[in-house]
């Protein structure tokens, strides 16, 4: 009985599908690679459709949608750590955390928490690296009161002390585990490799930066960064456009407006090529290799991400995760990253963990690939795929409305051209196997490259039993040996005999600069 009540419902089901794909004159394929799909079709938005402004010239990129009862608001402004004095950084970072967390003049932490709570309404504040931003995510049919609490919040911080305390205790103890992961060496000695010590990218906060800041000092800075003449807006959910903008005005009626931030300042020091170490008694070296880049909006940046794709940043179809992961298995992840950015050129780099005696052959490795894509054209394969992998994923920039409204957000603080998406994909498919080899040879340069590793030395330094590879044949040989820092005060440990092993081979002068 079962199985005959089963059969009914499979042929209940397949028959009419059956049907179906009879009368639309089609089959179902044998295999899957002859499954034929047609063209993808789609147009980036205009965001001069969703732009608005408020009475007092405030930009608001708006997207309504009746899919959910909920509204999601996002306030963008200009500024970040580079506005911090040099003796107070951490500034920036506590200021958004106490924006959120420290009440308001008139609430107490507690009170605008449990305020929040029982809307079910999401508020946050943060400071970045050159942007700040607060948003909000709650039900529709309480907005005007989430609203107010949110407004409330930027235009009136309280700052309380007693919070203050709490988040600086919790701070200084995380400080202290700043050496018990590589990788939070790795990034910042790699910052002050790429940046130099004084540029703001590569500056921590220390036990005395965090306890002079106080609440005055994080209201001064709250104000130069969180007004009216400095953000800009967006709204996304289930609103009407027309009485959104009349409780934006409302709600921003009397903020006094500040002046937009300049732009963050470019780094003034040069990179020193060769091999850096910091010393820790690790079973996996972590390594880095690479040098500055270029600026999001050079002529080179398409072309110099389809190469990155294919030398490092494609994943398994990368040479790099092929070579140094699926042929030689000397890593479990490698490959590469181009970060442009957009006031002053970013970083190239590539980047691996691997077994310390295997350190170097993966470097060898990694800087041969490096080498092949500045003297041999890329193959037609390979470019297809790196083309077909920015065409194809294109729409997803674009797939949410919040996501929608941050793109054209982050293009407008930018001066993004008004027709970069619109030419995005065309400017793809223009790119040639020529272009790609001209791009590498002038941008991809091995001998112009920092290495940096973190790991035990006297393990990483002799290379792999087998000989093929140790840190002598890379980069000139030479290698720096780098400090490690104390977590609370980011100088330099002075035992360096504890830190720094001083092979024969090497060179140990050079230390980085004592902050």
């Amino acid at each position: 009985m079962k199985t005959t009540i089963a059969t009914l419902v499979l042929a209940s089901i397949a028959l009419p599908l059956f049907a179906a794909q009879q009368t639309a004159g089609t089959s179902v394929p044998k295999r899957p690679e002859e499954i034929k799909y047609g063209p993808l079709t789609f147009d980036a938005p205009d965001a001069t459709k969703f732009r608005f402004t408020l009475k007092d010239g405030t930009a608001v990129y708006m997207a309504p949608s009746k899919e959910f009862p909920l509204i999601s608001l996002s306030m963008t402004f200009k500024g970040g750590s580079y506005l911090e004095p040099k003796d107070m950084v951490g500034l920036a970072g506590m200021t958004g955390r106490m924006i959120r967390e420290g009440g308001t003049t008139t609430m107490k932490p507690a009170e605008f928490d449990e305020a929040t709570d029982f809307l079910a309404t999401q508020i946050s504040a943060n400071c970045g690296d050159t942007t700040s931003s607060a948003s909000m995510n709650c039900l529709t049919n309480n907005f005007d009161e989430s609203l107010k609490l949110f407004v409330d919040m930027l235009r009136n911080p309280g700052f309380d002390a007693a919070r203050l305390e709490t988040n600086r205790g919790q701070a200084l103890e995380g400080m202290k585990q700043r050496n018990d992961d590589a990788g939070s060496i790795m990034g910042r000695e790699w910052n002050r490799l790429m940046y130099g010590s004084d540029h703001f990218e590569s500056l921590d906060a220390t036990e005395a930066s965090l306890k002079a800041i106080t609440p005055e000092k994080m209201r001064e800075f709250q104000k130069r960064i969180f007004n009216p003449g400095n953000v800009i807006i967006a709204v996304s959910g289930d609103f009407e456009p027309e009485a959104m903008l009349a409780k934006l005005n409302a709600a921003f009626d009397g903020w006094a407006r500040g002046e937009k931030m300049a732009d963050p300042p470019a780094p003034t020091a040069k990179i020193v090529p060769g091999i850096y170490h910091v010393q820790k008694d690790i079973p996996q070296g972590k390594v880095r290799i690479g040098m500055r880049s270029i600026t999001r909006d050079d002529p080179d940046y398409i072309p110099y991400l389809l190469l990155n794709d294919i030398l490092g940043g494609g994943g398994f179809t990368s040479r790099i995760m092929q070579q140094v992961r699926s042929n030689e298995g000397l890593a479990y992840s490698a490959g590469s990253r181009l970060a442009a950015k957009v006031y002053y050129p970013g970083v190239f780099a590539a980047s691996y963990e691997s077994k310390n005696p295997t350190v170097a052959l993966a470097a060898k490795i990694v800087l041969e690939e490096m080498d092949k894509v500045r003297n041999q054209p890329v193959t037609a394969e390979e470019l297809e795929t790196a083309k077909r992998q920015f065409i194809e994923t294109f729409p997803r920039t674009f797939e949410s409305k919040p996501a929608m409204l941050g793109v054209f957000v982050g293009d407008e603080w930018t001066n993004r051209p008004k027709d970069y998406w619109k030419t995005f994909r065309d400017k793809v498919n223009a790119v040639t196997a020529a272009d790609l080899q001209r791009v590498a040879q002038k941008y991809v340069t091995p001998n112009e490259m920092v290495l940096l590793v973190v790991g035990d030395w006297n393990t990483v330094g002799p290379g792999d039993s087998t000989g093929r590879a140790k840190m002598d044949d890379l980069l000139g040989g030479k290698v720096k040996h780098l400090p490690l820092r104390d977590p609370m005060t980011m100088q330099p440990i002075v035992n360096m005999d504890q830190v720094t092993p001083t092979p024969p081979s090497t060179d140990s002068e050079g230390l980085a600069p004592s902050r």
